[in-house]
C-alpha cells in the first residue's frame, strides 16, 4: 500500500527564548496547519509518533492533546538529530502496513541556549554516553580539544577531508554561504541573512575549519506531517496535495563506521551511503533523477560528505562539485533550498519534517521565491549521531 503526504506545517524556527511558548505552544501550531494543509481534522488521525529529544516522558502527549483527545495511540520517538525523519518513517510504515489510513507525525524541541554537548547533557560519566565509542575513535585520531563536541568531531571530519583530498576552507564555507542565500526567500527560517565567502571564513571559528556561520544553531521549534494512504486519498479527493513516499530507509552504525578510525567514518557517512543505495534500489531512481534536496547540513563538511554518500559526486569531489555552482539554483540540483541546517536552524525533534515540509511545498509548486523550476522529484536525508540515517524519496 502507498502512502502520502498530504500536509505539512511548521512553526518559525528561532532562537531559544525568542519566544514566550513552551513545547506545546509549537506542536499546536505546526499540527494544525499540517490538518489545515490536508484539509484533516485531528479526529481523522489514528496514530501520532513524535518525535523530540529534550523533553521527559509522554512530552508527546502532552503536546498533542492541545490538538485534541482522540485516545488513540501517541508513540515518543528519540533518535538524535535523525528523530523528525524516524517520526515519519512510523508513519508511514503504519500506512503502508495497513495499520492506518491517516498518521500524523510531529516534531519539535525546545532548546537551551549555547553549543550541544557530547551526549552528556546534564552531567553523567562520558564512558556511559551514547556516543562515546564515535568520541573514542576522534579522540585517537585527533586528540580532545577545548571546542563543543559535536562540532570537534564535525570539524576533525573536515581536516581529515581537506588532508586527503585537498579540500579548502573555501570550499566549506561555499556550503554556508549558498544555504544563507537560499534562507533569505524562506520566513521560517532562524537566520535570513546573506553571508559571502569570505565573512563566513572570517566569521569566529568554532573549531578549525568551521566557524560560526558553518554550523546549525541551537533552534526552538515544531514541524508537522499527514502521511495517508491511497485509499484515504480517493476517498477524500486529495489527490492535488499529495506527495507520495516513493522510497524511504533508515540505517544504523556497522564495523564500517569504526574500523578506518576517521572522523569522516565515524559521523556517519557509510550510514548515509547505505541508505541512499537502499531508497535508490528501492525506487529505481538514482541521483540525475533528483530535482532538489534537503540534506543534514549540521555543520558545513556534513554537505560535503553527504553530496558523495548521496552519489552527487565521487568520492573528494564534493569541495568541487558545491565550488561550480551544481547544488545551487541554475545548477544541476538545489540543495537546501529552505537554507538548510546551517540557516533554517536544527530544533533536533523537528529538523527531519521540516525537510519533509520544505520537499512537499517544492513538489506541489508552493514554494514561492524560493521554488525550484519545475521540481518532481525530492530527496530527503536526516542524521543522527549515535547513530542512525534517513533518506526518504518523494515524488510528485
Amino acid at each position: 500500500m502507498k502512502a502520502y503526504i498530504v500536509g505539512v506545517g511548521m512553526t518559525k524556527f528561532e532562537k531559544p527564548e525568542t519566544r514566550d511558548w513552551q513545547y506545546w505552544d509549537m506542536v499546536r501550531e505546526a499540527g494544525t496547519a499540517a490538518l489545515e494543509d490536508a484539509g484533516v481534522r485531528y479526529d481523522q488521525v489514528e496514530q501520532v509518533p513524535v518525535g523530540y529529544c529534550f523533553q521527559p516522558s509522554t512530552a508527546g502527549q502532552r503536546a498533542v492533546y492541545e490538538l485534541g483527545l482522540t485516545g488513540i495511540p501517541v508513540y515518543n520517538v528519540n533518535n538524535n538529530c535523525a528523530t523528525g525523519s524516524t517520526a515519519l518513517m512510523l508513519a508511514r510504515q503504519f500506512v503502508e502496513g495497513g495499520s492506518s489510513d491517516c498518521v500524523l507525525a510531529v516534531g519539535f524541541e525546545k532548546m537551551a541556549r549555547g553549543s550541544l554537548g557530547g551526549g552528556t547533557e546534564g552531567g553523567g560519566d562520558f564512558a556511559a554516553s551514547p556516543v562515546a565509542r564515535h568520541y573514542g575513535i576522534m579522540a585517537a585520531a585527533h586528540g580532545f580539544e577545548m571546542s563543543p563536541p559535536t562540532a570537534q568531531i564535525f570539524g576533525n571530519a573536515a581536516r581529515e577531508h581537506m588532508e586527503r583530498y585537498g579540500t579548502t576552507p573555501a570550499q566549506l564555507a561555499a556550503v554556508g554561504a549558498k544555504n544563507h542565500r537560499h534562507s533569505v526567500h524562506n520566513p521560517y527560517a532562524q537566520f535570513q541573512d546573506p553571508y559571502t565567502v569570505e565573512e563566513i571564513l572570517a566569521a569566529r571559528t568554532v573549531h578549525a575549519p568551521l566557524t560560526k556561520l558553518q554550523c546549525s544553531p541551537t533552534s526552538d521549534g515544531a514541524a508537522a506531517a499527514v502521511v495517508v494512504s491511497e485509499r484515504f486519498v480517493e476517498r477524500h479527493g486529495l489527490e492535488e496535495r499529495a506527495v507520495e513516499i516513493a522510497a524511504q530507509a533508515m540505517t544504523t552504525d556497522t564495523d564500517a563506521s569504526f574500523a578506518s578510525g576517521t572522523c569522516i567514518d565515524a559521523v556517519g557517512a557509510p550510514m548515509s551511503r547505505a541508505a541512499a543505495q537502499q531508497v535508490y534500489e528501492s525506487s529505481g531512481l538514482g541521483p540525475g533523477d533528483l530535482d532538489v534536496i534537503e540534506l543534514h547540513d549540521c555543520f558545513s563538511i556534513n554537505e560535503l560528505l553527504t553530496y558523495e554518500a548521496l552519489g552527487l559526486c565521487g568520492e573528494g569531489e564534493s569541495g568541487k562539485l558545491v565550488e561550480s555552482g551544481a547544488t545551487t539554483y541554475g545548477g544541476r540540483w538545489v540543495v537546501n533550498p529552505s537554507g538548510g541546517l546551517i540557516s533554517k536552524g536544527h530544533p533536533l525533534g523537528a529538523t527531519g519534517l521540516a525537510q519533509a515540509a520544505e520537499l512537499t511545498w517544492q513538489l506541489r509548486g508552493e514554494a514561492g521565491p524560493r521554488q525550484v523550476p519545475g521540481a518532481r522529484t525530492g530527496l530527503a536525508h536526516n542524521i543522527g549521531l549515535g547513530g542512525a540515517a534517513v533518506v526518504t524519496l518523494l515524488r510528485r
